[in-house]
């Protein structure tokens, strides 16, 4: 058994950017386990050549802390990919790139425990602390005891009810890459999805549509493809100000607001768009091409004929109202991801705070627990801390907020005020 100042369970980006930023802090201690033998990105939308929808910048620590040994930079100068990096002009990093930056700085930290289950967290009154127990991939059961903890356990692949226990070889987008080739050997895909990650598979099955020979089918239930909204006066919405003013509001508002602000960092990247577009257009000039683009579409209902091999998609035209039938061997789920409180919190459920909606209420200090200073949130939050919940940039940020809760002050400064634009009505009489 081992006694820290804080556990973090998942490590993720977010808990992976505490740990960087906790190492070089004397008098913090913290573990951080994870149940995967390695750090993982999104291993299945490692496509070639795309990228991260956030600047470098936006990276483990340095919007905490510019000088940490751990900022993505260091990590180019150390693997001799700086100056190829500068040449190339351009702020955004590789997915890939990211994944392997992730897992440099995770190499180099002491504190993380890879090849660790978390099966139990409990609450030890008498010691006031949480104890967390693992079983390790070797068998082994370890015991972890802190007055602190820091969930990263992300966001699992969401599937939509009409497809839960369907059967066949269905898969999410978070399986794409595994799945790839035995898509590509069927007569017929189906993407099902609105966003970035449906947009990317649908650009990748579409550049061998003519030479494979398969139907292509991109269901979305958007009214269009929507872009990104990436101007700078939109990226002030992930700022403190932001933050503040939206955790201020009612419940019911920012419920309403959760599900109007899906664009702001669930769209469709507009160079990618017009990618998909120019693919199309050179790919028809010598005549139509088997794919189709249906918008303003939901999936209903859906079955699967294991003789045949196809699945049966009940569809409905949002806007008309009117419902139609698709049948299709292969099918992609593209439909994002969604958060859910880990089983292993279930002995401690009655030490958590939870909203009329049933998910955790999330203090500002990003804390869920009754005292408001035991349990702190990474991401999951959007229904509390709005847009700025999944933002990478806006990871370093939380982690000086969490950092300054466990040691009872601010080590690294934290951000008040950065936006040009009000987000709330003044007061008084504005001259």
């Amino acid at each position: 058994m081992s006694a820290h100042d804080f556990v973090a369970i998942g490590l993720g980006p977010f808990n992976l950017g505490l740990a960087c930023l906790a190492e070089p802090i004397a008098e913090l201690d913290g573990v951080f386990l994870e149940a995967r033998p390695g750090f993982a990105w999104h291993p299945g939308m490692m496509l070639d050549g795309v990228t991260l929808q956030t600047p470098f910048i936006a990276d483990l620590v340095t919007l905490a802390d510019p000088t940490s040994p751990y900022s993505f930079l260091n990590y180019l100068k150390e693997t001799g990919r700086l100056y190829p990096f500068y040449i190339r002009e351009s702020f955004y990093a590789l997915r890939a790139e990211y994944d392997a930056y992730c897992r440099w700085a995770a190499a180099r930290l002491r504190s993380v425990r890879f090849g660790h289950r978390v099966t139990s967290v409990t609450y030890d009154e008498a010691g006031g602390h949480y104890v967390v127990r693992a079983v390790t991939d070797g068998g082994a059961e370890t015991e972890h005891r802190a007055p602190h903890l820091v969930l990263g356990t992300g966001t699992p692949p969401y599937v939509p009810e009409a497809c839960r226990g369907l059967g066949g070889d269905l898969v999410h987008n978070a399986g794409y890459l595994d799945a790839r080739a035995a898509l590509q050997a069927k007569e017929s895909i189906t993407i099902v999805g609105s966003g970035q990650s449906a947009a990317e598979i649908y650009r990748d099955l579409l550049a061998d549509v003519d030479t494979r020979g398969y139907r292509l089918t991109w269901v979305t239930r958007s009214p269009r493809f929507f872009p990104l909204e990436y101007t700078k006066l939109t990226l002030e919405m992930t700022s403190p100000e932001y933050v503040d003013y939206f955790h201020a509001l009612s419940e019911d508002t920012r419920y309403r607001l959760e599900a109007e602000q899906k664009g702001l960092y669930k769209g469709i990247d507009a160079a990618l768009i017009n990618e998909i577009f120019d693919l199309l257009y050179a790919k028809t000039a010598g005549g139509p091409i088997p794919t189709r683009l249906l918008t303003c579409t939901e999936l209903r209902e859906a079955a699967y004929d294991a003789g045949r091999g196809e699945y049966t998609l009940g569809l409905r035209h949002v806007e008309q109202e009117r419902g139609f039938t698709l049948v299709t061997q292969g099918l992609v789920l593209a439909t994002g991801y969604r958060y859910e409180p880990p089983a292993f919190l279930d002995p401690v459920r009655d030490r958590i705070r939870w909203d009329r909606h049933g998910r955790f209420d999330v203090a500002r200090n990003y804390s869920v627990d009754v005292t408001g200073r035991g349990i702190f949130l990474q991401n999951g939050a959007t229904h509390a801390h709005s847009v700025t919940s999944p933002d990478l940039g806006m990871g370093p940020y939380r982690n000086s907020w969490i950092i300054a809760q466990i040691l009872g002050r601010e080590h690294y400064p934290v951000e008040k005020t950065i936006a040009f634009q009000e987000f709330g009505a003044p007061e008084g009489v504005v001259a």
